[in-house]
């Protein structure tokens, strides 16, 4: 597997250098070799990792890892040395020592396997792993399934089953074949789903559709990020009571394509444009709320919809909010990848122009935007319970203009870390410094609330 691994790095690597960025999978489904083993036996010893080292003895879909997410991981993870790029989990990160170090928008999975303790106004508090993110079950890398949550909140969902492939389609059927966004899926009739996406014939893809390219007449492009659509159903849990195919379209996004990085400096933007939520809700259903716009909305629940634009009170304080006790802001510097919307368009076009990370495009929200899930949570992991991009478990994101943390000189500052170092803390923010926000900040809920 040494040998597969290095020569898929390889690869990777070779493409990386000659501008075809993230070109293992092309936008869809990979070469074979790369995630299964035929005969799981190589220069006469074995391809498998973990469970799945014994040679010419395989597992499940010939996978090269002892199950799905370790496959993915087996590419996917690596040490904080060499974090960054398309990798999405920091193999030797641990609770008070190295940080998880990639900062993808989706956030690093290291994080599931930290817990931290700590005191809440004088009652001891544990903040596990298994909150801070989807619990992605990956054997070879330590991961395990939520031992709390039996199935997805707001749905039926089991976590025994999840990972990676219940939310990426690794084969990467999905394409979008004009200009207009339209999806398809080629399948042979009567061989599964037959919903209007699915068609008898499309267009082949030529690379990924994730970081703005369009496709032509002949040539089709990837869905963002490889995620189900319409229909899509792991065999993983084909048959089991409950679960249905996803309904969802795959939602509009472009990203940078530079987008695992520290944010100290300047914001790593993607162009959300619709349909986040309601792909969230193909598992988590019950918890989406796709009717009230929060204004005039009546729901008691909050909005997170293509459909739940900001509204006026909203967009207002979204575009004012600066930090902690000042609205000076302007429209025009308003933009904040620690609380991105989406903006209301399926137009790619105008989304690659927007997803940069050199900071160049600061505009805020405008009335076609709306809030979505990923306005609060990380679609991975974060440093936080409920995997969202701050903590709401406590009054102050920084104190005397420092995060706070265990290691904390200041002694007053170190119950506001939860646990956390000080490291950890900033970790979670992407890198930015403690003097983007105000000397006492307090939730970032306040960027569309203002109520501090």
């Amino acid at each position: 597997m040494k040998a597969a691994k290095s020569l898929t790095a390889a690869a990777v690597l070779t493409l990386l250098a000659s501008g075809s960025a993230f070109a293992y999978h092309d936008g869809g489904v990979a070469y074979c070799d790369g995630c299964h083993t035929m005969h799981n036996s190589s220069g006469n010893k074995a391809m498998g990792t973990g469970s799945n080292a014994t040679q010419l003895k395989g597992v499940t879909y010939l996978l090269q890892g002892s199950d799905q997410s370790s496959t993915c991981l087996n590419c996917h993870a690596t040490t904080s040395a060499k974090a960054g790029s398309y990798h999405i989990m920091t193999t030797d990160a641990a609770a008070g020592g190295t940080v998880p170090s990639n900062y993808t928008p989706g956030g690093d999975f290291a994080w599931v396997k930290e817990t931290f303790n700590y005191n809440s106004h004088g009652t001891p508090t544990t903040s596990l792993g298994e909150r801070h993110g989807h619990n992605v079950v990956a054997a070879d890398f330590g991961i395990t399934p939520d031992s709390t949550l039996s199935t997805a909140p707001g749905g039926n969902y089991p976590a025994a089953n999840l990972a990676c492939s219940s939310c990426h389609d690794p084969h990467g059927k999905y394409r979008i074949v004009d200009a207009s966004g339209t999806v398809q899926r080629p399948v042979v009739a009567g061989t599964g789903y037959n919903g209007a996406n699915d068609v008898a014939v499309s267009l082949p893809i030529n690379g990924s559709g994730s970081y703005g390219a369009a496709p032509t007449t002949t040539e089709a492009v990837g869905v963002y990020r490889l995620l189900g659509g319409p229909g899509y159903l792991p065999d993983s849990v084909a048959g089991v009571a409950g679960i249905q195919p996803f309904a969802a379209l795959p939602p509009y996004a472009v990203a940078p394509a530079a987008y695992n990085r520290s944010e100290a400096s300047t914001d790593t933007r993607v162009a959300y444009g619709t349909g986040m939520s309601e792909w969230c809700a193909n598992c988590h259903t019950n918890i989406h709320n796709s009717t009230a716009n929060y204004d005039g909305g009546t729901s008691l629940i909050h909005p997170a919809s293509s459909d739940s634009t900001l509204g006026a009170n909203i967009l207002a304080n979204y575009n004012a909010y600066v930090s902690s006790g000042n609205f000076g802001g302007t429209v025009a510097g308003a933009y904040t990848s620690m609380v991105p919307f989406e903006e209301g368009t399926n137009n790619r076009a105008n989304l690659a122009l927007h997803a940069v990370n050199d900071g160049s495009q600061k505009g805020g929200a405008d009335s076609s935007s709306n809030v979505m899930c990923l306005s609060c949570h990380r679609a991975h992991a974060s440093g936080w319970d409920s995997m969202t991009r701050w903590t709401n478990k406590t009054e102050f994101l920084t104190v005397a203009g420092a995060y706070p943390g265990t290691d904390s000189t200041n002694t007053s500052a170190q119950s506001y870390g939860l646990g956390r170092t000080m490291n950890e803390v900033q970790a979670t923010f992407y890198q930015r410094p403690a003097t983007v926000y105000a000397t006492y900040q307090r939730s970032l809920c306040n960027k569309c609330h203002a109520k501090d």
